[in-house]
C-alpha cells in the first residue's frame, strides 16, 4: 500500500482548458490525471454524433491530446481515467490506442467501462417493473420514450476499480459520477472496501473539489476574486490523498490561481443539494461534517468526513427533443436604450399574436439591465446607460412556428425604435431543444462490464 497517491483534475467539463492535462502530467508528479468531460446535455451531443458517425459519440479532443501528454505519461508510469468516452467508450479506446501506435508506445493497456448506456433496453427494463418515473413531475419514461435522445447510467468507482486491478493504464468510461473517477484509485491504491463508508466519503469529497477544474483554485471564485494571481495561467486542482481519508488540495508551485479555505469552501457547496446527503453509487456522504484547515501556501486540508451506506439506486440521465427554439438579438443605444428595448419586445409580442403564434415560452432578456438577475435588477438611470442589447427567445414544439419568429425579428429594424444596431446572424434559424429527464433504477437491473484492449 502507497502512504500518499496525487490525483490531478485536468478537465472540468468538455471545452475546458485543453493544455490543462498538459500542465498538469509536466509542471510537478502526479499518480493519476483524472478527466470529466461529461455533462447531461453532453450525452444527447455524442449521441446525435454518433447517430451520424459510428465511430463518434466520444470527447474527440481526447485524441490530440493523447498525441501530447501519452509519451510523458507512458514514461512516468502515470495512469489516466476518464469519462470522455460518452456514448461510444470503444471507439474512443481505439482512437487512443491508434494515436499510441503511431507514437511508438510499445505498451499500453486500455480499459474500458460498458452497462451505462441503456437506451436500447428500455423495454426489457420497463418489462421489469422499472417505469423510469421522472424524479421531478413522477410521469413514466413512456411519456417521451419515442423522442428520447439518450440514457445513461450513473456508474461509481467501483467499476474502475475493477479496471485498475487489471491492470488499465487508461480507463476510458461513459456515464461515471464526476466524484467516482477521482475516489477509484483511492479505493485501489489504500484497499478500502465497499462498506469502509468515512473512508468512501471522503475520496467522494476529494472527487467533488477536483471534479469542476479550475474552479476550486480560484477560477469563476465569488469571493476576492482580485486577489487571485496569474488567470491566464491558472493550475488545476491536486488532491494528495492518504489511506486514512485525509486529503490535501494542492496545485502544482509554478502555476497561478489559488488554494485556500475560501476556494475550496465554495466549491464544495456548489451543486450538492442537501448537504448531509450528498448521495453516488458509492456511498452517501455527509458535508456537514467536512473540516477544512489551511497548511500551507495554496494547500488545504480536508478531514473528518462523515459517510453513511449507499442506496439500492443508480441515478440515470435522460435526454430527449422537446421542440424547437430561436434566438435573435437587436442593439438599442443611448437616449432611452432601455425603453427603446421594451418598446421593442412589446411590439414583436404583438406581431406574433397577430400571427396566431402558439409557443411553449417566449422570453425577452435586456442584457446590460436583467439577463442576469431578472426581476432582481437595480433600476438604473436610462441616462446613463449607453446601449441594451433586446435578447428575443421563443420556443415550441413544431419547427414552422419557430421559424416564422425568425422572420419578424429583423424587420424591427427599420419598423421600430430608432437608434438600432447589432442585429446578429441573419434570421435566426430553429435548433432542437433538448430537454433533461432525471430518474432512478435498482442496481439489480444493471450491471457494469469491464473491457481490455491491449496495444502490446
Amino acid at each position: 500500500m502507497k502512504d500518499k497517491i496525487r490525483i490531478a483534475s485536468g478537465q472540468g467539463f468538455w471545452g475546458d482548458l485543453v493544455d490543462a492535462p498538459y500542465h498538469q502530467v509536466t509542471k510537478g508528479d502526479i499518480d493519476y490525471l483524472v478527466m470529466d468531460y461529461l455533462a447531461e446535455v453532453t450525452m444527447s451531443i455524442m449521441q446525435k454524433q454518433k447517430s451520424r458517425n459510428p465511430n463518434l459519440g466520444y470527447a474527440i479532443d481526447l485524441i490530440d491530446l493523447m498525441k501530447k501528454i501519452l509519451p510523458i505519461t507512458t514514461k512516468k508510469g502515470i495512469k489516466i481515467i476518464t469519462n470522455g468516452g460518452g456514448v461510444n467508450p470503444i471507439a474512443c479506446a481505439d482512437a487512443i490506442l491508434e494515436v499510441a501506435m503511431k507514437l511508438d508506445i510499445g505498451k499500453l493497456d486500455v480499459a474500458v467501462v460498458l452497462g451505462d448506456d441503456i437506451k436500447d433496453c428500455l423495454d426489457e427494463i420497463i418489462q421489469k417493473g422499472c417505469d423510469l418515473n421522472n424524479m421531478e413531475t413522477g410521469e413514466p419514461i413512456t411519456n417521451v420514450k419515442g423522442k428520447l435522445l439518450s440514457a445513461n447510467v450513473y456508474f461509481g468507482a467501483l467499476p474502475i476499480v475493477e479496471a485498475l486491478k487489471r491492470g488499465a493504464d487508461i480507463v476510458i468510461t461513459g456515464r461515471t459520477t464526476d466524484t467516482g473517477l477521482t475516489l477509484a484509485p483511492m479505493i485501489y491504491e489504500f484497499g478500502w472496501k465497499n462498506t469502509d463508508y468515512n473512508l468512501l466519503a471522503a475520496g467522494t469529497v476529494a472527487g467533488h473539489i477536483l471534479e469542476c477544474g479550475a474552479q476550486s483554485t480560484g477560477g469563476n471564485f465569488l469571493g476576492d476574486w482580485q486577489s487571485i494571481e496569474n488567470f491566464a495561467e491558472i493550475g488545476f486542482p491536486i488532491a494528495e490523498a492518504f489511506p486514512n481519508g485525509e486529503v490535501v488540495i494542492t496545485k502544482h508551485k509554478n502555476t497561478g490561481g489559488k488554494v485556500s479555505f475560501e476556494t475550496i469552501a465554495e466549491q464544495l457547496v456548489y451543486e450538492i443539494g442537501d448537504p448531509k446527503e450528498y448521495i453516488t453509487p458509492d456511498c452517501v456522504a455527509d458535508f456537514t461534517t467536512i473540516k477544512l484547515e489551511e497548511i500551507g501556501k495554496d494547500k488545504v486540508k480536508v478531514y473528518n468526513v462523515k459517510g453513511k451506506p449507499e442506496t439500492e439506486f443508480y441515478k440515470v440521465s435522460c435526454s430527449y427533443h422537446d421542440g424547437y427554439s430561436a434566438t435573435g438579438t437587436l442593439t438599442y443605444s443611448w437616449p432611452h436604450a432601455l425603453t427603446k428595448a421594451k418598446a421593442a419586445d412589446k411590439i414583436l409580442r404583438k406581431r406574433l399574436e397577430n400571427l396566431g403564434l402558439k409557443f411553449d415560452e417566449i422570453r425577452a432578456e435586456f442584457v446590460g439591465y436583467n439577463a442576469t438577475h431578472e426581476t432582481l435588477a437595480v433600476k438604473l438611470d436610462e441616462d446613463k446607460i449607453n446601449e441594451i442589447v433586446l435578447r428575443f427567445s421563443v420556443r415550441a414544439k413544431d419547427r414552422t412556428t419557430v421559424n416564422r419568429f425568425g422572420q419578424e425579428i429583423a424587420p424591427l429594424i427599420l419598423t421600430g425604435p430608432p437608434s438600432v444596431t447589432g442585429f446578429s446572424g441573419g434570421r435566426p434559424k430553429p435548433k432542437d431543444v433538448v430537454a433533461f429527464w432525471p430518474a432512478l433504477i435498482p442496481k439489480k437491473l444493471v450491471q457494469p462490464k469491464v473491457k481490455m484492449i491491449n496495444l502490446s
